[in-house]
């Protein structure tokens, strides 16, 4: 298994466990549920790994990294 994809079973099931539907653009449905996530969907500056959309409205995106690669977001 790639790192990529190893990467993505993680992010998926983050967010299955957060509450988010998934979905890929072959299946786009936005409004099927509160939260929704795409993957690999298209924006004017290129393809972003996951577009989070809440009540069908894009609210942000998720860009997977390697581990050794970006900070780890903390609340202080």
């Amino acid at each position: 298994m790639s790192p990529e994809e190893k990467a993505r079973q993680i992010i998926d099931y983050k967010l299955e466990q957060s509450g988010w539907i998934l979905q890929d653009m072959s299946e786009l449905s936005i409004h099927v549920s509160i939260g929704v996530a795409v993957r690999e969907f298209p924006t004017s500056t290129g393809e972003v790994d996951y577009a989070l959309f809440v009540d069908g409205e894009p609210v942000g995106v998720i860009e997977a990294k390697r581990d050794d690669s970006g900070e780890s977001i903390r609340q202080g």
